[in-house]
């Protein structure tokens, strides 16, 4: 059953000679369940495809559908309801709030949503991504690694149909690259969430279930693991 669903997807920015084309006619389909890794050199248009997933940006040409939901026609305010309730964010970039606890940092998306956190479930996260002990801390106690835990944990706590991943490891070195790296695949096997990773690190692109290349803003190859 497939949850993701991309049609002629096209990004242009800017006009006339200045125009460049980030994106050319991208078609994909990811199937519920599935961890998909996405590679490329840099300005192959990784990134611009998660934007246009997430409903950060919108396409030019094409269509984004995640779940039954046609992504392109959301305005602002309902692309970020549709990216708390459905679409779980990780960056390389942490961008945890300093003044709350690990805790609050997590539950922080279903709080600004008026929902309470599923207890049991919270406490899986804490356990699982090995952060129990450090829930009433602040991030600026934590390592950078113990920090993209939280992001993972926070991204995961609403229980997203999609978790979107860009570059998670990349202010990483390579100890905590390959922990985070087992922390995502633990959460797929275990909770059977789908996940994207942006990546330019083909050792991290290996353990997805399924690659897929761009260059100049089109699939040059898509190929199963192995």
């Amino acid at each position: 059953m497939e949850l993701l669903h991309c049609t002629a997807l096209k990004k242009v920015y800017g006009k006339g000679e200045a125009a460049v084309c980030a994106l050319d006619g991208i078609d994909l389909t990811v199937p519920r369940g599935e961890f998909l890794a996405v590679v490329g050199a840099s300005g192959s248009g990784k990134s611009t495809l998660l934007h246009l997933l997430a409903g950060v940006d919108k396409p030019t040409a094409g269509q984004v559908c995640i779940d039954g939901v046609d992504v392109g026609t959301l305005n602002p305010t309902q692309a970020a309801l549709f990216r708390r309730r459905k679409v779980g964010l990780v960056y390389q970039f942490f961008n945890l709030i300093p003044t709350l606890s690990v805790e609050k940092n997590i539950a922080l998306p279903l709080l600004l949503d008026k929902r309470t956190p599923d207890p049991a479930f919270l406490e899986e996260l804490l356990r699982t991504l090995g952060l129990t002990e450090k829930r009433r801390a602040l991030p600026g106690q934590l390592s950078g690694g113990q920090q993209q835990r939280v992001a993972i944990a926070r991204a995961l706590c609403a229980r997203p149909a999609l978790l979107l991943a860009d570059e998670p490891t990349g202010n990483l070195d390579r100890k905590n690259s390959a922990e985070i790296l087992d922390l995502l695949t633990l959460c797929h096997r275990n909770w059977g969430q789908t996940i994207l990773l942006v990546t330019h690190d083909d050792t991290l692109a290996a353990q997805a279930d399924r690659v897929i290349t761009l260059s100049d803003g089109r699939i040059v190859s898509d190929r199963p693991r192995g």
